[in-house]
């Protein structure tokens, strides 16, 4: 009795819980069938937030950006002409010192060529006062010549009196015979004269010869004691020195190094399709100007540069050509210096009529985006060249239109944006009027 009781309570329970279920569900059916419809929200578009450039057409020449290293423009090995003891030395004779054109670098002790040039001059001297002697005998001569000669024409007037004298039986012949002796000796006497004049002549002459010679022994007399002091030939960089007081030297020493302070190169290589590009834009590559980048640190200083000259062979195992541009360094706030590692920006061909676009504005397949009514527009393009971030197209684009310069993934035909270089423009001019009232009321 008692069980049946406790299931008969269970039963009743459970038909009161799915009762309950079954009021609650057919309540919140009743809600729902009955509850006010509610408006809907329009679809938004959405706008993306964009950079922009205008785009101008012209004729732009990208940078071929190439590595080179800086040399001497001129360069000297100085080395002794003359040998001996060195007595003094340019205090700034070492290493990285700089001297000056005419600076005395290298003095050698002078002591015996100083005596060589005394002795050549006293040779010299002598020489001369022999030639002058020589020369007052060929005076003397010439003047004894001529006595004689005259002497000679007054025999044979005399002979010709005597001649005709005898014709007429006026004196004997042994006076005739007397006369013709006379003129025999004065002719003699004229050719003696001759002979002894010849020969002090051919003296003068032996005698010049002499001179010459010791007047060219003085000379380089003098020019060796002249090579015993050593002057810098340019304004320079001293490489390297190796000259020390008490040292001695001998002739073809190598004394110092130097290279110009002021001349200095850049040796670059282009490859064979930069250089032919240059070629067929000017024809020649000589004369073009360029741009030397030294980075020092994270402070680039830029020298500009002229290209002088091509290398003299192919570099075939790097392939390509060599150039050599003369740096112009004057005034620079940087000193150069040889070997230094440099960057070189080297004009390549102009492009005529093209743009200069950023790289982030050309899209795939030469695809670029104008903006107009803040919608997007694709235009076809050709790209030419890259340049340094940027790219050279032609195409499909006007001077004065907005490029889309923003990498979008959804970018396409139509699509909304907002040009942030567009609204900036416009909140300064409005914050301009409010600045001006601000002042107003103050």
């Amino acid at each position: 009795m008692e069980r049946t009781k406790l299931v008969l309570k269970a039963l009743l329970q459970t038909a009161l819980a799915f009762a309950i279920l079954f009021g609650a569900f057919k309540g919140m059916n009743q809600l729902i069938a009955t509850r006010p419809d509610v408006p809907k929200r329009p679809v938004q578009e959405n706008s993306y937030a964009v950079e922009t450039t205008t785009v101008q057409q012209g004729d732009y020449a990208p940078l071929i950006s190439v590595y080179g290293q800086t040399q001497a423009g001129r360069e000297v090995d100085l080395r002794a002409l003359v040998g001996g003891e060195i007595v003094e030395v340019h205090q700034d004779l070492k290493a990285g010192g700089k001297v000056e054109r005419g600076d005395t670098l290298v003095v050698i002790d002078s002591f015996d060529y100083e005596g060589a040039v005394t002795e050549a001059r006293a040779n010299l001297a002598e020489a001369q006062a022999a030639l002058v002697e020589n020369e007052g005998r060929v005076a003397l001569e010439k003047a004894n010549l001529l006595r004689a000669g005259e002497q000679l024409e007054f025999a044979q007037r005399d002979l010709e009196r005597a001649e005709e004298l005898l014709g007429r039986g006026a004196i004997t012949e042994r006076t005739v015979d007397d006369r013709k002796l006379i003129v025999s000796q004065r002719q003699q006497s004229v050719e003696r004269s001759e002979n002894t004049l010849a020969l002090e002549e051919a003296k003068v002459i032996q005698q010049n010869a002499t001179v010459d010679r010791l007047e060219w022994r003085l000379e380089n007399a003098q020019r060796q004691l002249e090579n015993t002091v050593l002057t810098a030939p340019f304004d320079a960089i001293v490489r390297s020195s190796a000259a020390e007081p008490g040292r001695l030297i001998s002739v073809n020493d190598a004394i110092v190094s130097l290279y110009d302070s002021s001349e200095f190169e850049v040796r670059l290589t282009l490859s064979d399709n930069q250089y032919g590009r240059l070629l067929a834009d000017s024809g020649t590559v000589v004369g073009r100007p360029v741009d030397v980048i030294w980075n020092l640190g994270d402070q680039p200083v830029t020298y500009p540069a002229t290209v002088t000259r091509i290398g003299a062979d192919v570099v075939s195992d790097r392939g390509g050509v060599d150039l050599i541009a003369r740096i112009d360094a004057s005034g620079a706030a940087v000193p150069l210096r040889p070997g230094a590692f440099v960057e070189v920006a080297v004009p390549d061909r102009t492009y005529a009529n093209s743009f200069r676009i950023p790289e982030t504005a050309y899209y795939g397949q030469g695809t670029v985006y104008v903006v107009e009514d803040n919608r997007l527009q694709a235009r076809s393009v050709n790209a030419l060249a890259i340049d340094d971030g940027f790219i050279l197209v032609r195409g499909d684009l006007n001077s004065g239109e907005t490029l889309l310069v923003t990498r979008i993934p959804e970018a396409g035909e139509g699509l909304l944006v907002s040009d942030v270089n567009a609204e900036q423009p416009a909140a300064n001019e409005a914050a301009e009027p409010a600045d001006q009232s601000a002042a107003v009321a103050q």
